[in-house]
C-alpha cells in the first residue's frame, strides 16, 4: 500500500478572478441606461415638433365642425394667399442673398484679413447678440432711427435729404427687408466663420508654390470648396427670414401681406378667423421649409467632406 500523499490541486487563478469580480449588469439594463440622457431631447421633439406638425396636418383637412374637407388646401391657391407667399419668398430671397454676400465678406475680413484679435472677439460677441435681436425691440429701434421722426431721418432732413419724399418707406417691402438684414448679417458671420477657419494653410501654400496668385487661389480652390457652405448658409438665412413674424407685425402693423401675418390673422384674428385655413397656410410653409432643408442637407455633407 502506497504512503504517498496526494497533493491538492492548485487553485485556478482565472476562477479566483471571476469570483472576486463584481457581478456584471444585464446587457439590457446597461443599454436602457445609455438612452436615459436622450430622453429629454425626444420628449421635447415630440411635444414641440411632432405633435404640432400632426395637428397642422390634420387641421388642414378639417372644417370648423371637424369634418374632412379640401377647401383649406384649395384656398391656398387664391390670388391673395399666393401673393402673400410670393412677398414672403421675395423678402427671404433678397435678405438671404444680400446678407449672405456681405456677411461672408465681413467674416472673411475678420477671420482671414489679419485684423486684431480684440476686434474679432468683439464682432463675434455682437453677432451672437444681434442675430437674436428681433421682434418688437428691433422694430422700435428702427422706427426710432429711420421712422418719419427718427433720428437719422431728421438728420438727413437737416442736410436737405427727405428720404420719405424720395420714395423710401420703413413700413413697406424694402423697409422691412432692411430691418431683416440687421439680424441676417450677424447670423451669416456666425455660421460661415467655421468654414473659413477650415480652409487649410497647405492649400494656399501649394497653390503659391505652383505659381498661383491670390485671385487664382480663391477662384480655383477656395471658392469652389466654400460654395456648398455658402449656399447652405444662404438657405438657412432664407428660412430665418421666411419664418419671421413678430418683427414684421410690429413694424408694418399687419398691412404688409406676409404669410406669417396672414396665419396670425386667421388663427387669432377677429375679422379673418378661420383657424383651419391658418393650419393649411402653416402646412404650406412647412413644405417650403422642408424643400429648403432637402437642398441644404447634401450641400452641408459636401462641405464637411472638404473641411474635415
Amino acid at each position: 500500500m502506497s504512503n504517498k500523499v496526494q497533493a491538492d490541486p492548485l487553485p485556478d487563478p482565472k476562477l479566483n478572478n471571476m469570483q472576486d469580480a463584481p457581478p456584471v449588469r444585464p446587457a439590457v439594463l446597461s443599454s436602457l441606461w445609455n438612452w436615459v440622457g436622450v430622453v429629454p431631447f425626444f420628449l421635447f421633439a415630440v411635444l414641440f415638433l411632432v405633435l404640432p406638425s400632426l395637428s397642422l396636418f390634420v387641421g388642414s383637412f378639417q372644417d370648423s365642425t371637424g369634418a374632412f374637407t379640401l377647401a383649406n388646401i384649395l384656398g391656398l391657391f387664391t390670388p391673395s394667399i399666393l401673393g402673400a407667399y410670393w412677398i414672403s419668398i421675395r423678402i427671404s430671397l433678397i435678405t438671404a442673398l444680400v446678407g449672405g454676400v456681405f456677411g461672408f465678406m465681413l467674416a472673411y475680413a475678420v477671420v482671414l484679413g489679419g485684423l486684431p484679435r480684440w476686434l474679432r472677439t468683439g464682432l463675434t460677441t455682437f453677432s451672437g447678440v444681434a442675430s437674436n435681436f428681433a421682434g418688437v425691440p428691433l422694430a422700435f429701434a428702427f422706427i426710432s432711427t429711420l421712422g418719419r421722426l427718427g433720428l437719422v431721418t431728421l438728420f438727413l432732413k437737416m442736410i436737405g435729404l427727405d428720404i420719405f419724399n424720395m420714395g423710401f418707406s420703413l413700413y413697406g417691402f424694402w423697409g422691412l427687408s432692411l430691418v431683416y438684414l440687421y439680424f441676417q448679417f450677424p447670423l451669416m458671420v456666425l455660421i460661415i466663420t467655421p468654414s473659413l477657419e477650415g480652409l487649410k494653410r497647405e492649400w494656399r501654400e501649394g497653390a503659391e508654390n505652383l505659381g498661383a496668385n491670390s485671385f487664382e487661389y480663391w477662384r480655383r480652390i477656395a471658392l469652389p470648396i466654400l460654395t456648398p457652405s455658402l449656399l447652405g448658409c444662404m438657405i438657412l438665412l432664407f428660412g430665418n427670414a421666411f419664418g419671421a413674424y413678430a418683427t414684421a407685425l410690429s413694424l408694418t402693423g399687419g398691412f404688409l401681406n406676409l404669410v406669417t401675418i396672414l396665419i396670425g390673422s386667421q388663427i387669432k384674428g377677429d375679422v379673418l378667423h378661420n383657424p383651419n385655413l391658418g393650419y393649411a397656410l402653416a402646412l404650406g410653409m412647412v413644405l417650403i421649409m422642408g424643400l429648403s432643408m432637402l437642398i441644404y442637407s447634401p450641400l452641408q455633407r459636401k462641405s464637411e467632406r472638404w473641411l474635415k
